[in-house]
């Protein structure tokens, strides 16, 4: 066998078996790698490689030494599910740097993290004043998770008491000027709703790159030609319009009305209507 075509059925071999190890060890691997990880995830990387270009190297006792390296963090992450003394031994406990407002120099030390280090940390997070940290500590991956104090924390419609609509996923319902019926038939809509929609717009389906449906059901596109402005979504704000018109409208009917009995139900309506409008107004302003 010629050596180039050796090496090219070693590659896709080994890359294949690379493929599945990191399948295997998951999507964690991914976003958060531990020292001892990191350190597997070269080796076994080095092993591959020597393994491809080095047609002198046993095959099979490269594949076994990945097997074994794969191996290890595989029942260590299966030891770490089941025991949290091995799994705080292993992957550390997470160190308070700020409690209560007060930083603990010690902590501090013990984790060799200077004061330039800890401000250019929550920096990043956007706090530039140390004061304005209630608590603050260093997770076992590095990352440095901050509590404001209670008068430094962002604004919420909670603490204002102003209701809120649950929120649902966004569904892509084209891509590629491509129709996805299954994100369609999440929301309970169909080919024949969502034609309807792009004819509103004045939009033919093979001009949209991609487009959504929000949890109130508003359609927004991305066109392929990107010198075209689509207007904003106006369906929540003509559904509130409509509503004042016909609170507005009763309380016309009430005061036009001689009949006694219609200028009570109008007036009676017209209440129950504003009522409606004050928990609705801020969801559909928006």
């Amino acid at each position: 066998m010629p050596a180039w075509l050796e090496v090219t059925i070693r590659s896709f071999a080994i890359l294949a078996g690379l493929f599945l190890i990191a399948k295997l060890l998951g999507k964690k691997q991914l976003s958060k790698l531990s020292f001892f990880e990191y350190i597997v995830g070269i080796t076994i990387g080095d092993i591959a490689g020597a393994l491809s270009m080095e047609l002198e190297a046993s095959l099979s006792q490269g594949i076994t030494a990945i097997v074994i390296w794969t191996s290890i963090p595989v029942l260590i992450n299966l030891l770490s599910l089941k025991n949290k003394k091995f799994r705080d031994f292993v992957e550390g406990k997470a160190t308070i740097f700020i409690k209560d407002g007060k930083v603990m120099e010690d902590n501090l030390k013990s984790e060799k993290y200077t004061a330039d280090e800890l401000l250019e940390q929550l920096r990043k997070k956007d706090i530039f004043k140390l004061a304005d940290v209630e608590f603050a500590l260093l997770e076992s991956n590095g990352e440095i998770s901050t509590l404001l104090k209670r008068e430094h924390q962002p604004l919420t419609p909670h603490d204002m008491n102003v209701p809120t609509a649950p929120q649902k996923e966004t569904q892509t319902v084209i891509m590629d000027g491509e129709i996805l019926d299954e994100p369609l038939t999440a929301i309970g809509q169909n080919r024949g709703w969502l034609k309807t929609e792009l004819e509103k717009i004045g939009v033919s389906i093979e001009n949209v790159f991609l487009g959504q449906v929000d949890s109130f059901g508003q359609l927004t596109v991305d066109l392929y030609d990107d010198q075209l402005q689509m207007p904003a979504p106006k369906q929540q704000p003509l559904l509130l319009a409509s509503i004042k018109k016909c609170q507005a409208d009763l309380e016309l009917f009430a005061l036009a009305t001689e009949n006694n009995r219609a200028k009570k139900m109008y007036a009676e309506n017209a209440v129950k209507l504003d009522e409606v409008l004050t928990k609705v107004q801020t969801i559909l302003r928006n």
